[in-house]
Order: structure tokens, then C-alpha cells, then sequence
């Protein structure tokens, strides 16, 4: 009676599993299957057992088939397989990929009598994986450069100067509103260069005081201040032979500047309380949303310290400046977030949205835009990102004035295929030339009309 009762809360327990169980065998025959594994191949039980597990067309089975009873599956020969990923073919043709695990049974006496497999459908995390690196891949396509997205003029150019800068060893200074990407431009200055093995290391000038701020830039030794308990290394010796980020060196003080100067001309630092001379080779990479000249204009900025800085300038444009890169930004946001937000289901932004979007000034640029797409997707209760699941300033604009009719993110295939017949159309045909016109390689004029399945001009 107990076995019985045993046995009735073991077949509980495996139909209660996720997973699907199988028993086999030592024939390959199925003997027993729980409910998970029937709804995972789409058979019955009734169908399942007796039959041969050769149903399932498990890509994973290695037939031996030397007719020595159970020698004919290579899982008995080993005993076990632990985390095997292959997949099935369920009874309506579909595949299912898998994660296996199994063994072989025995009985008292050691006589192998049969082998268990548990099977986990993994189908959807294998989805979200595909998902996840066709997303990496577009945002490393035709329209980005190193993490900066657009295709107007104005990022061309930028494009432009920041290849150039990369090969040079001579300071940059990027300028821009906040929220134009001058940390993601210094970070592809970075990577576009030979010092892109090398480290890159931030340091944001107006975060700090002036005692700390040295400290962090040139670092001190035991006992130089109060609270200087050993020695530290600054960021400048961390950056070795690499590139230094210098964010917001508009609101450098004057003695600190004064200090870097002295690095800048003789490419050393001393360590605060110290004077021992260490040389640095890092490239010095900066950026500002100050006007600068008129800093120095009033005495607030030294006349020399910006000579030297100014070498190599960088003008990030406000967004208001491409708003034709709108549509490409708000596309790579909007996949970008969905990923977070998978459980809300949002499938793309109504056209409306793009108006509105491409209607408002966006005084805080980039980074405005991209948290306006975070609030969105709070805010979103439908499939679609509307107006009004923008924030309260930007919803505003919707009932202003129309701009001219602008693509919806599900249409810039659409935008690219005009712009690539217009380009061909102005060469006469020539692909180098239509690239050149476009700012992009021979390769990706060849690979978009195969795409858009335009004929050779």
C-alpha cells in the first residue's frame, strides 16, 4: 500500500516538473513520458510510449549500432549526457531547440535497464539571443560610427574629424551642448586610433574640488593632506600610454590648469606633496559645453592652457541642428529599451509620435531624447508608442504646426532606397561615386541594392 502511494506522489512530482522526462529502453523503446514533455513534442502519451525515441529526430543521437543490446546508442556507451544542446522536430514539423540531460538506469545488479533524459525547451531564450545580436548588429551598421548614430552633413563631418584626430597625438577638444554624445565622440576617438588596446580613462573636471581634483589627476603621497593616508596613483599615471578624458575642463580651476599646462609642454607630473618629476604619455582628450574664448575673454580661462588644449576642435551639433537623424536615433532607442521592457509587448511608434518628435527643439539633445523614450515605454499601455506616452513638454507639440512628412521608424528601408536611387540617379550609376556622395563604402552601395533589389546603373 505504501509503494502504491509512493508511487502515485512520484508521478505527481514529474508531471509537475517543467521539464520533460522520457524513460527509454535499453531498445531505444519509450516507456514513460511526463505532461511537459508531451507538450513540448506535440504527441500524446499514448502515441509516444512503445514507440522508438528515434520520434523525436533528436539531433544529438549518435547511433553505434554494433547489435550488442543496449550498445546501440552512444549515450549508454558514456552513461550521461549533462547540458547537450540539440534540438527536436515536434509532431507538426516545427523544431524545438533543447537543452538535454540524461543518464543510464540500472537495476540491483548493475545490468543496464534503461536510461532517463530530461529535456528543457529553450526555444525562446535561443529567440531572444538572435534577437538580441541582430540588434547589436544594426546598431553597428551602415548608420552609426562607433557608437554615434546619424547620416546628416553636420555628423559626417564629425565622422571626418574624428578619424582624423585618431591618428594624431595632439590634443582634442570636443565642444557641444550637453547631452550632443562629446563623451561617446572622445570614447571613438579612442577606438578609431592605435591607442584603442590602451586604456581610457574619465575624469569629470567639475565633479571635484580643486585639492581633489589634483589629487585625482596627478594623485599624492602619504601625508600630503589631511586624510592622505598612503599614496595614491593619479589617473594621468593609469592612463600610461593611453587616452585621458577630460569632461567639463571649462570648469577647471585656474591653478589646476596652471599644473597642466606644465604636463601638456614637458609631458610630466609630480604627485601632490611630492616633486619627483613622472613622465606621462597619455593623450589628453577634452570637452566643454562652455564658450571658452569668452572665458578667457574675462579672465576665467588661461590664454595659454587654451592654445594647447585647442589643437584638434570638435563641434558636436545640438540636435535641433540634423533633425533628419531623429527617426535613426528614436528606431535605435526604441530597440533598445524594448529589450528591457520585453513584457510590455510595444511593437513600434506610431507615425504621430515621429512628428512630434521631430516637431519639439529637444533642448537637452540626445540624451533628452533617449529618456524621453524610457518615460514612453512607462507610460505606453498599447502596442504602439503614442503622443501622449510622451513626457508632459513633448506631448505638448504634438498639436503644433505640421512639419514636412517625415518616415516612421518601420520606414527608413524606405528612406535609404530613395536616397540610394537619387544618389545613383545623380552619378549616372557610379557606385564609387554614389558612395562618396553618401559617406559610405563601395561595399554597402553593392550590398543595399542587392537588399533593395535595384538593378546595376
Amino acid at each position: 500500500m505504501l509503494t502504491q502511494s509512493l508511487d502515485e506522489y512520484w508521478r505527481t512530482v514529474v508531471n509537475t516538473i517543467q521539464d520533460g522526462v522520457m524513460i527509454v529502453d535499453t531498445k531505444g523503446r519509450i516507456v514513460s513520458v511526463n505532461s511537459a514533455l508531451e507538450e513540448i513534442t506535440g504527441y500524446a502519451r499514448e502515441e509516444l510510449v512503445g514507440a522508438s525515441c528515434t520520434i523525436i529526430n533528436c539531433t544529438s543521437c549518435e547511433l553505434a549500432r554494433d547489435n550488442e543490446g543496449c550498445h546501440w546508442c552512444v549515450m549508454f556507451q558514456k552513461g550521461e549526457l549533462r547540458r547537450q544542446r540539440c534540438a527536436i522536430t515536434r509532431k507538426d514539423g516545427s523544431t524545438i531547440h533543447i537543452v538535454k540531460n540524461a543518464s543510464v538506469l540500472h537495476d540491483a545488479s548493475g545490468i543496464v535497464i534503461g536510461a532517463v533524459e530530461t529535456m528543457t525547451d529553450v526555444t525562446d531564450l535561443l529567440e531572444k539571443e538572435t534577437q538580441i545580436e541582430t540588434y547589436r548588429r544594426e546598431l553597428r551598421a551602415e548608420d552609426t560610427f562607433h557608437g554615434l548614430i546619424g547620416r546628416s552633413p553636420a555628423m559626417f563631418h564629425v565622422y571626418d574629424m574624428i578619424a582624423n584626430a585618431a591618428q594624431s597625438d595632439a590634443p582634442v577638444i570636443i565642444y557641444g551642448e550637453s547631452g550632443t554624445g562629446k563623451e561617446l565622440a572622445a570614447i571613438a576617438i579612442h577606438e578609431a586610433g592605435p591607442r584603442a588596446a590602451k586604456p581610457f580613462v574619465k575624469v569629470n573636471c567639475a565633479a571635484l574640488n580643486e585639492s581633489l581634483l589634483e589629487s585625482e589627476l596627478f594623485g599624492h603621497v602619504k601625508g600630503a593632506y589631511t586624510g592622505a593616508h598612503r599614496n595614491r596613483t593619479g589617473r594621468f599615471e593609469v592612463a600610461a600610454d593611453g587616452d585621458i578624458f577630460l569632461d567639463e575642463i571649462g570648469d577647471m580651476p585656474l591653478s589646476t590648469q596652471v599644473k597642466l599646462l606644465r604636463v601638456l609642454e614637458d609631458r610630466v607630473i609630480e604627485r601632490v606633496g611630492d616633486h619627483q618629476p613622472i613622465p606621462v604619455q597619455a593623450r589628453i582628450l577634452s570637452a566643454t559645453n562652455r564658450d571658452l574664448p569668452a572665458l578667457v575673454a574675462k579672465g576665467a580661462f588661461r590664454r595659454d592652457f587654451y592654445y594647447r588644449i585647442n589643437v584638434i576642435p570638435i563641434k558636436m551639433p545640438a540636435l535641433r541642428e540634423r533633425r533628419e537623424d531623429i527617426p535613426l536615433l528614436a528606431e535605435a532607442f526604441f530597440r533598445r529599451i524594448r529589450l528591457k521592457y520585453e513584457k510590455k509587448n510595444i511593437q513600434g511608434i506610431a507615425r504621430e509620435t515621429m512628428e512630434t518628435l521631430m516637431r519639439y527643439p529637444w533642448p537637452g539633445n540626445v540624451r533628452e531624447l533617449k529618456s524621453a523614450f524610457e518615460y514612453a515605454f512607462i507610460a505606453c499601455r498599447g502596442d504602439v508608442l503614442e503622443p501622449n506616452d510622451l513626457p508632459g513638454d513633448i506631448a505638448q507639440v504634438a498639436d503644433a504646426p505640421p512639419m514636412p512628412s517625415i518616415p516612421a521608424a518601420g520606414d527608413l528601408d524606405a528612406v535609404r532606397k530613395e536616397r540610394l536611387t537619387a544618389a545613383l540617379r545623380t552619378t549616372g550609376g557610379n557606385q564609387s561615386e554614389a558612395a562618396r556622395l553618401l559617406g559610405v563604402s563601395r561595399t554597402t552601395i553593392w550590398s543595399q541594392i542587392k537588399r533593395f533589389g535595384l538593378k546595376d546603373r
